[in-house]
């Protein structure tokens, strides 16, 4: 023990000759050792909560997002990207509460639990009415897929088709062979027609005899 005594009284005494201060106590070393650990938590919760702050930013964003929806929701696709969009705000919600949690921050940690009850209220209000869990419009329920509506097919007629422009080069092609022949048929059908004239009126008086000599009044 005196050895001891003596070796810590050297170093006071090497220290006050050298114009250093003294030696801090144990004591000393553990509160200061202390306080610098504490001011590393303050600053690592500080770098949580900007990260957690603008990861709210992207969620609330996406909220307003939902607000601002440009497409049809009723109904297939534009039905799905909407509970996609729901989905991605749980998801936002619980990457804060995760974040929050593990850096010790209990308002933001709050404020992600009250998003992610928001975001699951959301889909429950898009999911239970087409599940049959909530009263609907017996007329007009909601339903995830939209019902396939088939439009009457115009009657085609030679007005309609001939108002109507061809919207193929090869159709357009088509009809106007079909009418170049039906016009040559027509020609050629007249034609015909005064050419057989004489046989018809022969084979007329043949069929009728009386017609050949009129009796003298």
């Amino acid at each position: 023990m005196a050895d001891d005594d003596w070796s810590t009284k050297l170093k006071k005494i090497e220290r006050e000759f050298q114009g250093l201060p003294p030696e801090p106590s144990p004591a000393f070393k553990k509160l200061q050792s202390e306080e610098e650990r504490r001011a590393q938590e303050r600053a690592k919760q500080r770098v949580a909560a900007i990260g957690a702050g603008a990861r709210l930013i992207l969620v609330f964003a996406l909220f307003g997002a939902l607000a601002a929806w440009p497409y049809e929701n009723a109904c297939g696709s534009g039905l799905f990207g909407y509970l996609f969009a729901e989905a991605a705000i749980v998801a936002g919600g619980l990457w804060v509460a995760f974040t929050t949690w593990r850096a010790r921050l209990p308002r933001l940690h709050a404020v992600s639990l009250f998003v992610i009850l928001v975001g699951l209220g959301l889909i429950a209000a898009e999911v239970l009415p087409r599940n049959g869990y909530a009263r609907v419009d017996p007329k007009h329920p909601p339903v995830f897929f939209c019902p396939e509506s088939k439009a009457p097919a115009p009657s085609a007629t030679p007005q309609t088709t001939d108002a109507l422009p061809g919207t193929d080069l090869v159709g357009q092609r088509v009809r106007f062979a079909a009418q170049s022949m039906e016009s040559r048929w027509q020609e050629s059908s007249g034609e015909l027609v005064k050419q057989f004239q004489p046989q018809r009126a022969v084979l007329k008086r043949i069929a009728h005899p009386g017609l050949l000599s009129k009796p003298d009044p």
